[in-house]
């Protein structure tokens, strides 16, 4: 099966910013959010676009 068109994770520092079906990560700095972020770029294979200071997805287009 190939994975197209969906947000395969969050990545946060407010978990109420988020809510769904897709996997969630909470980071306590936005330095560890970008890194979290970075590596779930590249294990996942998608691309990730900062929605706001405090919120991360990470899509395959």
């Amino acid at each position: 099966m190939k994975v197209e068109k969906m947000v395969l994770a969050s990545v946060t520092m407010k978990r109420d910013n988020v809510d769904g079906g897709s996997p969630i990560f909470i980071c306590d700095t936005k330095e560890e959010m970008d890194k979290v972020a970075a590596n779930l770029e590249a294990i996942l294979d998608g691309i990730s676009h900062a929605l706001s200071d405090e919120l991360y997805i990470i899509v395959k287009h």
